[in-house]
């Protein structure tokens, strides 16, 4: 459908199995581009390494594509780290077109009301997702304005950076954040011809749902067995009940509209933040 031949896209956070940052990058390189992937671990979730090999899995399957591909591990909130990884990414393939910002914080500490959360569980949320996001901007930029060939820019937000949640709070100041930031960046390098974007996602059917429910229940029980019990099963259920469209949403279907965020066809757009949740929050 878009063509992205000749292409080079960096997505960060693409090592889980079940995760948007795989399916993103999959979809990119079935669109025709070359594509790096990145991850704080080869298999950040650890849930069953003899069944799934993480990174070096995403890797493979961007190749048997007909397409190039690296893995680096990068923790997105140190900057010495995110240079080198661009380095590495520009020795490799010499440019880069795309850039998705998906690296998310795991929901644990944080999902806590305010008045008990604790400082560390606050600064892990902000120095992920938000100051992750600037760094690879940041240094991906640069690169994208010397070498004058414009690019497009996605970053991962949220309907929760839209509208604030209780027990939400870390998370959703950073996703507000990132908002405040794409448009910002946006103005920026527009004259340079590079779109900056930003994707806001309602509930998403991957490895994190174990992660909310075990952070936000009251009961004891491994995020592990929420991932694989009746009760993340239930729980899916229930957000579908209060979605227009009926179910929750897949990873592929972010992965859909980030393949269009990244192709000619959205040249004319750049600062927006857009929904996709079904129908569940229309502003």
């Amino acid at each position: 459908m878009y063509n992205l031949s000749g292409k080079v896209a960096i997505v960060t956070g693409a090592a889980g199995e079940h995760g948007i940052g795989r399916a993103i990058a999959n979809r990119l390189a079935q669109e025709g581009a070359d594509v790096v992937i990145t991850d704080i671990a080869n298999d950040p979730y650890r849930h069953d390494p003899a069944r799934w090999e993480g990174a070096s899995a995403v890797v493979r399957e961007i190749e048997e594509k007909g397409r190039s591909s690296l893995c680096v591990l990068v923790d997105v909130s140190d900057a010495n780290q995110v240079d080198d990884m661009v380095r590495q990414v520009l020795d490799r393939f010499g440019g880069v077109d795309i850039l998705v910002n998906n690296a998310g914080a795991r929901p644990g500490p944080d999902r806590v009301p305010v008045v008990e959360m604790e400082e560390a569980a606050w600064d892990e949320v902000q120095n992920v997702n938000l100051k992750g996001t600037f760094l690879c901007c940041r240094a991906v930029s640069r690169h994208m304005i010397d070498r004058g060939k414009g690019g497009k820019i996605i970053n991962m937000s949220s309907t929760s950076g839209k509208h604030g949640r209780a027990l939400y709070a870390a998370y959703c100041a950073s996703k507000f954040g990132v908002r405040g930031f794409t448009q910002s960046l946006a103005l920026e390098l527009a004259p340079h011809r590079i779109n900056v974007n930003a994707i806001c996602p309602g509930s998403v059917d991957t490895e994190r749902v174990g992660y909310i429910l075990e952070a936000t229940s009251s009961e004891d029980i491994s995020a592990e067995s929420w991932r694989t019990s009746e009760h993340r099963q239930a729980f899916i259920q229930e957000r579908a009940r209060n979605i227009p469209l009926g179910r929750m949403a897949q990873p592929l279907d972010i992965a859909k509209l980030a393949a269009f965020l990244a192709s000619s066809q959205s040249d004319y757009l750049t600062g927006l933040s857009i929904n996709i949740d079904g129908g569940a929050e229309m502003d």
